[in-house]
């Protein structure tokens, strides 16, 4: 049976740190109410449905959250992970939480999201709040491991051949990463695992394929991958494209020149993407498929901002029916990663909200049956 993971963003309370550099009570919520319509035919800002803006650092939050993804169809979350020089941490209240209460009963992993935090989201992206800087010696690669353990021992934590999974955001960010995991899986033997089962969050395919290399799974992270791919002018296969599909990537090209330059939204098109999704052959077999709900990250970074407009539960449930056969006849893949759960800034999230309801997980479940990922009898009810 093929596995759905839901990656989670945790930067849904306050602390410290968020309150000095943006603001007292700053979240990721503050984004999304303050953002607004852009273009016609925009729909902002995006509300949870019944005005749920939750709060992650009250735990019954999570064990809400972890019935209704289990409910729909998805079979474990992926949170996110940040971890510093010298073992700062942020965002780690709501995994520690989860750590410690079984009632947050789903299936889970971790992605380190291993890149500076900056103002990014104020324009100002040269600006660095938290630097990220990687500690080599043994000494601190064993004490980040040993923060991890317990996460890995968890009876909930996904294991692949008794190795507990652990994404790393962008590899390419760390000189010697080839150390970083000869360490880690030396330390997992010492504790009873076969070692670690490396992921990565393959957001291009530009280069870095000897590095790819290195890691059991490579994850195509949607729509990042396929943007990305699009921009090439040839197949992985190296084959000529015809015209019209070369006129198209110029179109693309001149589109993102405009938006780069003249500080213009990026509107694509949600048919366009998911076409291109779905016809793709991946490169070996150790690719892992990927699929988006919807994206709009103006919230964020407001004009500066790149949308897939047109995004329906309809559409997603049609597309996500192709994805997981796709899956299972192409892929060859145990897994199925979706971004995402609760990325409301970036447009998103599984979770309802007014405008949609229960649409995308009602979609995403349909998806599933249709597919026979899953029959009636594992869902249980509302």
């Amino acid at each position: 049976m093929i596995k759905t993971i839901a990656f989670y963003l945790p930067q849904f309370y306050t602390f410290p740190e968020n309150d000095e550099w943006w603001g007292k009570g700053f979240t990721e919520w503050t984004n999304v109410k303050k953002s607004k319509s852009l273009f016609w035919g925009h729909s902002m800002p995006e509300v949870p449905l019944n005005d749920n803006y939750y709060d992650l650092s009250n735990i019954d939050t999570m064990i809400w959250q972890s019935k209704l993804a289990m409910q729909y169809g998805v079979d474990a979350f992926c949170y996110y992970h940040y971890w510093f020089k010298n073992g700062k941490k942020l965002l780690e209240k709501p995994i520690e939480n989860m750590l410690h209460n079984r009632n947050v009963n789903i299936p889970f992993c971790l992605c380190w999201a291993n890149e500076a935090w900056t103002r990014t989201w104020d324009g100002h992206g040269s600006d660095i709040l938290m630097p990220q800087e990687y500690d080599e010696d043994i000494e601190s690669l064993t004490m980040h491991f040993k923060y991890l353990l317990p996460f890995f021992k968890d009876d909930r934590y996904i294991k692949e051949n008794n190795k507990p999974l652990f994404i790393i955001y962008k590899p390419y960010l760390i000189n010697d990463i080839t150390r970083i995991m000869s360490c880690w899986n030396e330390l997992a033997k010492e504790e009873g695992f076969d070692g670690i089962y490396w992921g990565v969050q393959h957001t291009d395919n530009f280069g870095y394929s000897d590095l790819i290399a290195k890691f059991d799974m490579a994850i195509e992270f949607e729509p990042s991958y396929t943007a990305n791919h699009e921009m090439r002018i040839n197949n992985y296969d190296n084959t000529e494209i015809s015209i019209k599909e070369c006129l198209k990537k110029i179109k693309c090209i001149l589109m993102k020149l405009l938006h780069v330059f003249f500080k213009v939204p990026l509107i694509n098109s949600y048919d366009e993407i998911w076409k291109c999704i779905n016809n793709r052959i991946p490169q070996n077999e150790r690719i892992a498929p990927g699929a988006f709900v919807s994206w709009d990250n103006t919230p964020r970074k407001g004009i500066r901002g790149i949308t897939y407009q047109k995004a329906t539960p309809e559409k997603f449930k049609k597309y996500m029916i192709e994805r997981y056969s796709r899956a299972k006849n192409v892929y060859k893949s145990q897994y199925l990663f979706i971004n995402a759960w609760n990325e409301w800034a970036e447009g998103a999230h599984l979770e309802p909200d007014e405008q949609n309801g229960y649409g995308y997980l009602e979609a995403l479940k349909d998806a599933q049956l249709v597919s026979h990922i899953k029959d009636d009898k594992y869902f249980p009810n509302k």
